[in-house]
Order: structure tokens, then C-alpha cells, then sequence
């Protein structure tokens, strides 16, 4: 088992603000971790947990751009679009998130990219949602799956 293996997101909520906030680590440049997020081709593959199949409809990710991808497992497909406010290449991601199950709960993403040096970055995820109860009702979607073996599954795109 390699290092980056091993490695886990950190998935904290803010007790002062409906915000979930989500760091991790990857043993790669940020230019190549941008383009992950950044290529639909690419998002395909490592959006999500394993158990899922991801089918991206439109992803234009410029500033002003949409996107919208269905995710599908055994127990059915789900939607989630959003739009693109802010796209700084290899620094910044400003989106919104909407679950199509949820259409009321548009969530105002924030991806910051770090340059750690030694070809390594921290990617830095920070959602605001609506309320308190919107916050905690996604910490307890499972979202957590998604988010750990998404970035497992990136690490192994990103390793290739």
C-alpha cells in the first residue's frame, strides 16, 4: 500500500455556517489535477464512488458554462447539474451543485487548488448550502462514499 493509498479526504461541516468543507491531498502537479475536474472525459472516470456508472450530458467547464451528468447504480440514476461562475485555470472552481432529486437545494461550490511543491497539491472543496438542515442532510446522503473513492479512483487516473 502506497501513501497514496492510504490518504483520505477530510469532510468537516462548519458549526457556525451551513458549510461543508472538504480537503485532500494528491501526489500530483496542479495542472493535472485541474484537468481532471476540468475534462469531461476525465470527470467520468473518477466522479463518484466505484459502484457507480457516470454519464456526463454536458460539461462546459468555463466561466459562464454548465454542466449536468447522471450518476447510475443499482438502485437507479441520479441527476446533478450547475453552472460554472468562476474557472481559473489550475487555481479556482466556482460552481453551483443541485441534486436533480433536490431542485431547491443549489449548493455554491468553491474548489481551490494548492501548489505544495515536490509535484503535489491540496485541493480545497467548500460548499455552502441554504440552511443547516440542507447541510447536514448531504453529510448523511453518504455522500462521504462518493467523495473517498472518487478521489481514490483520481488518484489512480492521475497515477496512469
Amino acid at each position: 500500500m502506497t501513501s497514496t493509498d492510504a490518504r483520505e479526504a477530510t469532510i468537516t461541516a462548519d458549526p457556525d455556517l451551513p458549510i461543508i468543507r472538504i480537503v485532500r491531498e494528491f501526489d500530483a502537479p496542479r495542472d493535472k489535477v485541474f484537468r481532471a475536474h476540468t475534462d469531461p472525459a476525465l470527470v467520468a472516470q473518477w466522479l463518484g464512488p466505484r459502484s457507480t456508472t457516470m454519464h456526463i450530458d454536458r460539461w462546459d467547464c468555463q466561466t459562464g458554462g454548465a454542466y449536468r451528468y447522471v450518476a447510475t447504480d443499482a438502485s437507479g440514476e441520479y441527476g446533478f447539474h450547475g453552472s460554472f461562475h468562476d474557472v481559473r485555470p489550475s487555481e479556482v472552481i466556482v460552481q453551483t451543485f443541485t441534486f436533480d432529486g433536490w431542485p431547491d437545494g443549489v449548493a455554491l461550490e468553491r474548489l481551490v487548488l494548492e501548489d505544495l511543491g515536490d509535484g503535489r497539491t491540496r485541493l480545497t472543496t467548500t460548499s455552502l448550502v441554504d440552511s443547516f438542515e440542507a447541510r447536514d442532510a448531504m453529510l448523511q446522503s453518504g455522500m462521504e462514499v462518493g467523495v473517498q473513492e472518487g478521489y481514490q479512483k483520481l488518484d489512480e487516473l492521475l497515477a496512469g
